[in-house]
C-alpha cells in the first residue's frame, strides 16, 4: 500500500457521513477556539475560513 492509496482511503473516509460529521465537529471546535483566542473580534474571518475548509474537506 503506497502513499497514494492512503490518500485515497482518507478522501473516501471524509466523504462518508461519519467522516463529514467528524470533520464538521473538528472545524467547529477549531473555530470556537480561534474565536475565544481573539475575543470574538475576528469571527467573520474565522467563519469564512471554516466554510472554505469545510468545502475542501467534505462533500456537504
Amino acid at each position: 500500500m503506497g502513499i497514494d492509496d492512503l490518500g485515497d482511503k482518507a478522501s473516501d473516509a471524509l466523504k462518508s457521513d461519519k467522516g463529514e460529521n467528524a470533520s464538521d465537529t473538528a472545524l467547529d471546535k477549531g473555530a470556537d477556539a480561534a474565536s475565544s483566542a481573539t475575543g470574538g473580534s475576528h469571527d467573520e474571518q474565522i467563519d469564512k475560513a471554516q466554510d472554505a475548509a469545510d468545502q475542501r474537506l467534505g462533500d456537504q
